[in-house]
Parts: structure tokens; C-alpha cells; sequence
């Protein structure tokens, strides 16, 4: 079974193939190339839900039908709700949660579940959520996408006052899950905390300490991985 990473930029790309040593196998689709390391397939699809959802869906639609992906992961560096992620640490998501996708009203903003159409939401499988963290020491927790990433105190304690539990925030991993949804594959999230959510301070920033902890994490989740999709996947549906 082949697994589907997909990141956001280049140098998330390159933090998990480094895992595995040597360069990746490069081969084209549509819009991205996909770079080989170890079970993984690892492509760079664009910041943002959208991009992120295009890129997973060209992958997932080009490969061959004999030998399809079994599993998407959304991966790369995000923002730590402190004091539960902070920066240098790992998550991986147990819910991946579209937290701007709705509107605004009068009284708040509603979910556009709430609006009636639509999800907001998408649940990796528990049993592969628990040994990845397991295996890499990972926080486990929601996982919040925002179209707009938050720059102040007050938009935090908004997202964690209607998200409680929430660990990190990102900007692709909705998209990734809902393409992934719609070929039937699940899907997996996984960041290395860069900087806390809240007020934009740059300085304070860890990007190279963050691509290094997920650089760690998938040399760990490699073999998690691949005793999964040894036994029988479909736990996924009894979870």
C-alpha cells in the first residue's frame, strides 16, 4: 500500500524524505512533482485548504489504478496552542477541523454546518492516531485549518473557546482530508510546532527546530505506518 504525504511548501517536502537518506525518486503530476522516500510519497502542494485539497486530488486521481494510496497524511509546521504544544514539540491531529469555514452573523460566527450544508470536520482513525504518538511522543489533539493564519491574543482565545482541546492550527490540512474523502482514503495530520498561536512575533519563531522534529517524527512513523496497513485497515470504520 502506498501512503500520500502532502505539504505546503518545499522545505516541508525535503524534512520528511530527509528521514529516510540518499535523494527521493521524482516523478511528475499534474501541478507538483511527488518525491519517493521510504513507504511515503511526498509532495509540496501550496499553502492553503484549497491548494492543498487540489494537489492531494491530482495525486490521488493519477496514480495507477492497480496500486492506489491507502492512506494521506497532511504534514509540515504549524502553530502550538501554548501552554499544551509549545514550540519544538509534535501533534498529530485527532480531528481535523475547519475552523473559518462558515459565516459570520450578528451573534457570532456559525459553522457552516451550521448553515446547513457542508462538514467541518474529519476524523482520522484512533487506532493509527494512538501509535503515532505513541511511537514519536506526538500530542495528540484537534487540529484546527484557518484560511488566515491568527495574529493576536484575542483571535486565540476565540478559535480555543470554540475548538476546547485544540493543539495546533495550519493551513492545509481540511483540504487534504477532503479530498481524501472523496476518493475514500483516511487521512491522517501530523505538524512540528514552529511558534505559538497569537501575536505575530517572528523572532521568536523556530522553523529550522521544527522541520528537524518532523524530519524525527516520520522516520518513527514509518514503521507504524507500514504495521498498519499490515493488519486490517478497516479498524479505521470500528474506531
Amino acid at each position: 500500500m502506498r501512503v500520500l504525504v502532502v505539504t505546503a511548501v518545499p522545505a516541508e517536502r525535503d524534512a520528511v524524505t530527509r528521514a529516510f537518506g540518499g535523494p527521493a525518486q521524482v516523478r511528475e503530476v499534474p501541478g507538483a512533482e511527488v518525491h519517493r522516500a521510504g513507504p511515503f510519497d511526498v509532495l509540496a502542494g501550496g499553502a492553503g485548504p484549497a491548494a492543498a485539497a487540489a494537489a492531494a486530488a491530482f495525486a490521488l486521481a493519477s496514480a495507477p489504478a492497480a496500486d492506489p494510496y491507502g492512506l494521506v497524511v497532511s504534514a509540515g509546521i504549524g502553530g502550538g496552542f501554548s501552554p499544551a504544544a509549545p514550540v519544538g514539540s509534535l501533534v498529530v491531529a485527532t480531528g481535523i477541523v475547519a475552523a473559518d469555514l462558515g459565516a459570520e452573523t450578528p451573534d457570532g460566527f456559525v459553522p457552516v454546518t451550521g448553515l446547513g450544508f457542508g462538514r467541518d470536520s474529519f476524523l482520522p482513525p484512533a487506532a493509527l492516531v494512538r501509535d503515532v504518538a505513541a511511537a514519536t511522543g506526538a500530542l495528540a489533539g484537534p487540529v484546527l485549518t484557518v484560511s488566515t493564519v491568527t495574529g493576536s491574543a484575542a483571535r486565540s482565545a476565540v478559535l480555543l473557546a470554540a475548538h476546547p482541546g485544540a493543539v495546533a492550527e495550519a493551513m492545509e490540512g481540511f483540504g487534504v482530508a477532503e479530498a481524501a474523502a472523496r476518493i475514500g482514503v483516511p487521512v491522517l495530520e501530523i505538524r512540528a510546532v514552529s511558534n505559538a498561536v497569537g501575536p505575530r512575533d517572528r523572532a521568536a519563531w523556530r522553523i529550522g527546530e521544527a522541520l528537524a522534529v518532523l524530519t524525527e517524527a516520520f522516520g518513527k512513523t514509518a514503521p507504524v505506518v507500514e504495521g498498519w496497513t499490515q493488519h486490517d485497515r478497516h479498524d479505521r470504520n470500528r474506531d
